[in-house]
């Protein structure tokens, strides 16, 4: 009977662990460049009584045995890193990466980092950063005068330094792919970090190969769906539920047997 209550808890205790991923994914629906998770479960180690096949009788054998299960467990949480939906700001320095794709770019420290958010703007030195301070990767530089920069579908930078001068390409957005994105390392604020489960990056020019282009004045959206998520709150809310019912119910059982005489 003891089995039960232990079973009915790692129930719960998996649903919790959903319930957290799901909260996470909901909490960051509006985040530019997020991309969801899903929480993953297995079924724990039987118990087995009579294993399938075993000698019930003379030329007999069991056809399904007789196999406990001991509960489930949370084995692994899949990113999904579908593209969002794109939202139009036509803000110069916002980019949208429309495939396959991370933006590079470098911190303090000196590591490379990933990223889907094309939230760039200009430093003090007038280089392009994203947010927290990290510098774009190659580095790219926008002289004091210019006027106004554009940036193509494969990710040349091109400046225009007054209204009668044509454009002049001062770089190149370079993006970077990996094998399995999901193996990748989520270190917050949209950035993420290579695993040997990811593979090393992969990096090339907007458009060609599997690349995917660059749209200038965009930025991609989180890939939640919130209908989705809230009925997966729903169903984790219930089977949560359902699991401290079979705790009730083994609890009552055991009364039972310590009230007998």
């Amino acid at each position: 009977m003891l089995k039960a209550l232990n079973t009915a808890a790692t129930g719960m205790q998996a649903q919790q662990s959903n319930m957290e991923v799901i909260s996470n994914n909901m909490a960051n629906a509006s985040t530019t460049g997020f991309k969801k998770a899903r929480a993953e479960f297995e079924d724990l180690l039987y118990q087995t009584e009579k294993a399938p096949g075993a000698a019930s009788g003379l030329n007999a054998v069991s056809p399904t045995g007789v196999q406990v299960g001991l509960g489930v467990k949370n084995a692994a949480v899949q990113r999904d890193h579908g593209i969002g939906s794109a939202k139009i700001t036509d803000n110069p320095f916002d980019l949208a990466i429309q495939g396959k794709g991370f933006f590079q770019v470098v911190n303090e420290e000196g590591d490379i980092l990933y990223t889907r958010n094309g939230e760039f703007k200009r430093d003090s030195e007038g280089k392009l950063v994203d947010k927290n301070g990290n510098r774009l990767v190659p580095e790219v530089e926008l002289p004091s005068d210019t006027v106004d920069v554009r940036i193509t579908s494969r990710g040349e930078i091109e400046l225009v330094r007054d209204r009668l001068s044509k454009p002049e390409v001062i770089g190149q957005i370079e993006l970077a792919s990996f094998i399995n994105p999901a193996g990748l390392k989520a270190l917050g604020k949209n950035n993420f970090s290579p695993t040997p489960a990811s593979g090393n990056p992969q990096r090339g020019t907007p458009g060609k190969g599997h690349f995917g282009m660059v749209a200038q004045g965009e930025l991609e959206g989180s890939n939640v769906n919130i209908v989705e998520e809230m009925v997966n709150m729903i169903t984790s809310q219930r089977t949560y539920e359902t699991n401290s019912k079979v705790m009730q119910a083994t609890d009552q059982m055991l009364q039972t047997i310590n009230n007998l005489r």
